[in-house]
C-alpha cells in the first residue's frame, strides 16, 4: 500500500489531525484548506537560507504525509481505528480499496486473530482465591467472671477457625479447545480436605460451547460433569450443568439449568432450576448501568428459601469508588449488609462489608482483589446484635483505611507514578529532544509569517497573542513543591491566527507545528494572554480541549 509506506518515516506518536489542526470529523474540503494554508506558511521555496530551507522541507514533508493519509478514505479509516500501527501492519496490501470502515475493522481483527493464534500456546489465565476465617467473638462476648483466675485471660482470644485456598489455570490447546485445571484445599476447626478438577472446553460455534469435567477429592469422591452453553437468540441464552457425584452413599445426580434474557440494554432476567442435593427454583433481575448495579432475587428451595434485594452505586471518580447495601430475608433469618470498595492501585481493589443478621450476629468481611487473585477475610465479631460491634465494624475499617491511604498508599502510588514517569522520560528522551529541535526549527520558519500576521492584526485592532505557554502548571497549594514545566508557544499560536480568530481542535496541542511535549506522561494545559480590540484577555485550556478565541468571557477586567 503506497500510503502505508509513505508514513514509515513519521514518528510513531504523530497525531496527523493535531498536526493539521483539524477535527477528526473534518471533511475533505476542511482538510484541503488546512493543508494549503500550512503549505503556504512552510513551503521550502519561501526560504533562501540553506538551513531554514532544509528545516522547511522536513516540516513540509511531514504535512504532506499527514494529508496523504487523511485524504484517502481507506487509509484514513485504518488510521482512525488503529493509528499508525494499523497502517504499518502486514497484510493490508491484499485489502480491496473500496471497503467501508466497518469492513476494514473486520479485516484488521482477522489479521490480529491470526497473530494471536500463533501465541496461543504460550498463554495461561491463572485465577486464585485465599479465604481466611477469623473468630473474634471474644472481643465482644467475653465472660470475664469465669476467667478471672486464668493467666493471660485479660487479653481477648482471636483465632483462625477456617481456611480455604483455590487455584485454577487455563491452557488453550487450539483456537477452540481449552483445558482448565483447578484445585482447592479447605480446613475448619481442625478438619479439612481437598479436591482437584480437570475440565475440557470446546467452542462448537459462535452460538455455544460445551465442557466436560472430571474431579476427585478425599471428601466428596469422584465427580463427572457436563456443561453446555447455547445462545438461543440474540437476547436469550441457556446454560445446563449435569453432574454425577460418587461417594460411599452411592451416586448423587445433580442438574442445574439457567435461562437468561436481555430485558433491555442494561437489564438481564434469569430463571434457574436446580435439582439434586439442594433443590431450588430461583428467579432474579439484574440491572447494571454506568452508575449503578441493582439485583432482586427470589428463591424457593430445600433447605433455604429467601428474598434478596441489593443496590450498588458507582462513583465516576478516578478510584472507582462503590458503595453497596443489601437485604436478604428467608427461613434462615434476616441479614442486612452494607459496605464499600475502592481501587487502591492500578491492579488492586480493596473492599469491606459489614453483615448484621438474626441469628447470625455481626461480621466484618474484608476483600482484596489483586489482578486475578482474591484474598478474603471474614471476621465473625459476635453472635448477638450488639451496637458496639456494629459501630466498630463500621468505623474501624474506615479509620484504618484513611490512615493507611494517607501514610502508606498515597506516598507509595506517588513514588510509583514518579518512577514510571522517569522511566517514560528516559525511554522517550531522544524522541523528545528531536521533537524539541523540530519545534524550534518550525518557530524559526514562522518568524516572517508571524510578523506579517501581527502587522495585519494591528491594523484592524484584531487578535494579537501577547504570551502563550504550554505544559504543566502548578496552581494547587498542596502541589507547590512540584516543578513547573512549560514552553513558550507565542509564535506558533500567532501563526495560526486567521481573520482575527484562533481555533484549536479537540486534540493534544503537542502535535501542533512549533509545539512539543515538555513533560511526557503528565497533565498539560495551554495558557494564553492575548489582546483583542486593544483589551487584554486570558484563558487556560486543557490539553485535549477545543479552544476558540477571542471570547468575551476571557476578558480581563480593568479592576483586576
Amino acid at each position: 500500500m503506497a500510503a502505508a509506506s509513505s508514513v514509515d518515516e513519521a514518528p510513531d506518536n504523530e497525531d496527523y489531525y493535531s498536526l493539521l489542526n483539524v477535527r477528526r470529523e473534518a471533511s475533505q474540503e476542511e482538510l484541503k484548506a488546512a493543508y494549503r494554508r500550512l503549505c503556504m506558511l512552510y513551503h521550502p521555496d519561501k526560504h533562501r537560507d540553506p538551513e531554514l530551507k532544509r528545516q522547511a522541507e522536513q516540516l513540509f514533508n511531514l504535512l504532506h504525509q499527514a494529508y496523504e493519509v487523511l485524504s484517502d478514505p481507506q487509509t484514513r479509516a485504518i488510521y482512525d481505528i488503529y493509528g499508525k500501527r494499523g497502517l504499518e501492519m502486514e497484510g493490508w496490501e491484499v485489502v480491496e480499496r473500496r471497503r467501508t470502515p466497518a469492513e476494514i475493522r473486520e479485516e484488521f481483527e482477522r489479521l490480529q486473530r491470526e497473530r494471536e493464534e500463533r501465541r496461543l500456546q504460550q498463554r495461561t489465565n491463572p485465577k486464585g482465591t485465599i479465604s481466611v476465617g477469623i473468630d473474634a467473638t471474644d472481643l465482644f462476648d467475653r465472660y470475664d467472671e469465669e476467667y478471672e483466675e486464668v493467666p493471660g485471660s485479660s487479653f481477648p482470644h482471636v483465632e483462625i477457625n477456617k481456611m480455604h485456598i483455590s487455584q485454577s489455570i487455563e491452557a488453550p490447546l487450539t483456537a477452540t479447545d481449552t483445558a482448565i485445571l483447578s484445585g482447592n484445599l479447605s480446613t475448619q476447626n481442625g478438619n479439612g480436605g481437598g479436591s482437584v478438577n480437570l475440565a475440557l472446553r470446546r467452542v462448537t460455534s459462535a452460538k455455544g460451547w460445551g465442557e466436560i469435567e472430571f474431579g476427585a477429592g478425599d471428601l466428596q469422591g469422584p465427580l463427572f460433569g457436563l456443561k453446555v452453553f447455547r445462545n438461543l437468540t440474540q437476547r436469550c441464552f441457556v446454560t445446563t450443568n449435569c453432574a454425577l457425584q460418587f461417594s460411599s452413599r452411592g451416586i448423587r445426580p445433580g442438574l442445574t439449568t439457567v435461562l437468561a434474557r436481555n430485558l433491555d440494554k442494561n437489564t438481564m432476567g434469569y430463571l434457574q432450576w436446580r435439582w439434586g442435593i439442594q433443590s431450588a427454583m430461583n428467579t432474579s433481575i439484574v440491572r447494571d448501568t454506568k452508575t449503578s448495579h441493582f439485583t432482586m432475587a427470589f428463591q424457593l428451595g430445600i433447605p433455604h428459601s429467601f428474598m434478596m434485594v441489593s443496590y450498588q452505586h458507582k462513583f465516576q471518580d478516578e478510584d472507582q469508588t462503590r458503595v453497596k447495601g443489601s437485604l436478604k430475608a428467608g427461613f434462615f433469618g434476616t441479614i442486612v449488609e452494607y459496605g464499600a470498595e475502592r481501587k487502591i492501585s492500578r491492579h488492586s481493589v480493596l473492599g469491606a462489608t459489614v453483615s448484621v443478621g438474626v441469628p447470625q450476629g455481626v461480621s466484618l468481611k474484608i476483600k482484596l482483589n489483586r489482578a486475578s487473585q482474591t484474598y478474603f477475610f471474614p471476621i465473625h465479631l459476635t453472635d448477638q446484635l450488639l451496637p458496639s460491634a456494629v459501630f466498630y465494624a463500621t468505623a474501624g475499617p474506615l479509620v484504618i483505611y484513611f490512615a493507611m491511604h494517607r501514610l502508606i498508599i498515597r506516598p507509595y502510588l506517588r513514588a510509583q507514578k514518579e518512577k514510571e514517569l522517569e522511566k517514560q522520560r528516559e525511554s522517550t528522551a531522544s524522541d523528545t529532544f528531536q521533537k524539541k529541535q523540530e519545534a524550534e526549527a518550525a518557530v524559526r520558519l514562522m518568524q516572517e509569517s508571524v510578523r506579517r500576521i501581527i502587522e495585519a492584526e494591528e491594523a484592524r485592532m484584531g487578535l494579537i497573542v501577547v504570551n502563550a505557554w504550554y505544559g504543566k502548571f502548578v496552581n494547587d497549594q498542596s502541589r507547590r513543591n512540584e516543578k513547573v514545566k512549560v514552553i513558550d508557544v507565542t509564535v506558533p499560536l500567532q501563526c495560526l491566527v486567521k481573520d482575527s480568530k484562533l481555533i484549536l481542535t479537540e486534540a493534544s496541542k503537542a502535535g501542533l507545528p512549533g509545539f512539543y511535549d515538555p513533560c511526557v506522561g503528565e497533565d498539560k494545559s495551554l495558557k494564553v494572554l492575548y489582546q483583542f480590540r486593544g483589551v487584554l484577555h486570558q484563558v487556560m485550556s486543557g490539553d485535549n480541549e477545543a479552544l476558540r478565541i477571542p471570547k468575551q468571557s476571557h476578558r480581563i477586567d480593568a479592576d483586576s
